[in-house]
């Protein structure tokens, strides 16, 4: 998963204006999205590795209901840095049906921990991966806040810079980003993160349009390695709008539909989409 220099001030596409619901999977009540992102047209950090177009609330709520979803995980994206503004914003004014996953830098001060939490952020994010994230520097200080306020660490990184024997002495759940960022063909990494999740690691099922190509058959082998290894512990994520990807443009609904692949067997991959993620993220259960 790389972002070419050139690309860093090129406005990428935007995503698929006409999601459509899921044809091959049925959507349970009270499925989350559990990895997408709100843009803004200003406050892009220096260092960023792609620049995107503005993605709002409004169409992001819009592609959840075309999609059957009902809840959303909103994750700091990385061209605005640390300034959380706009997803504290945008968690305050949909309480309940979406959370947040923050970045934050290492010096952060309790008030805005304090109104991260209050807004619904339930992680934090550390990013080696493109430019404005926060690294693994910092861990030692965000597993510390997490700790105090009952939240999650999420990774976005190559496993090949995971440390193993650390990453088991965390005292929080932590979760890896897009399958674990495989090389879908082979690799060691591959076996690296498939311990971790048997280990105790969460992972999103997510990504796969940056993985691999329409559609996306190189992805469905270790997918499912990864299920088998923690069917509880597995959660999906739509990605949109799917930032920083120049390749084939999916459409949301068949992120969903890839699911049927992935997850074959229909009750685990209802608690994939339901259960397993609002356990995660504090999600409200749906009323039978």
């Amino acid at each position: 998963m790389e972002f070419a220099p050139e690309r860093k001030f090129a406005v990428c596409p935007g995503p698929d204006p006409r999601p459509r619901a899921p044809v091959r999977v049925v959507v349970p009540p009270g499925a989350v999205d559990t990895h997408a992102h709100v843009v803004g047209d200003r406050g892009f950090v220096e260092d960023r590795s792609f620049t995107p177009p503005p993605a709002t609330a409004a169409d992001y709520l819009a592609m959840l209901d075309a999609t059957n979803m009902t809840y959303g995980v909103l994750v700091q994206v990385s061209v605005h840095g640390t300034d959380n503004t706009l997803l504290v914003d945008t968690l305050r004014a949909h309480p309940g049906r979406l959370k947040g996953v923050a970045v934050v830098d290492p010096h952060v001060g309790d008030r805005e921990l304090a109104e991260l939490h209050d807004a619904g952020v339930t992680g934090l994010r550390i990013n080696t991966l493109t430019g404005g994230g926060v690294g693994f520097s910092a861990l030692d200080r965000l597993e510390a806040i997490c700790a105090e306020h009952g939240w999650h660490l999420q990774l976005f990184a190559d496993a090949a810079t995971l440390n193993p024997a650390r990453l088991a002495k965390l005292r929080v759940p932590y979760v890896l980003d897009h399958l674990g960022v495989p090389d879908v063909t082979a690799g060691t990494r591959n076996r690296l993160v498939r311990d971790l999740v048997a280990d105790g690691a969460w992972v999103k099922l997510s990504g796969a349009n940056r993985l691999a190509e329409p559609p996306y058959a190189e992805t469905v082998p270790f997918a499912r390695e990864l299920v088998a290894a923690a069917p509880d512990r597995c959660v999906y994520g739509s990605d949109w709008p799917h930032v920083g990807h120049w390749g084939p443009m999916p459409n949301d609904g068949d992120l969903v539909d890839l699911l049927a692949d992935w997850v074959p067997d229909p009750a685990t991959r209802a608690a994939v989409l339901g259960a397993n993620a609002r356990r995660l993220y504090g999600f409200a259960d749906p009323i039978r």
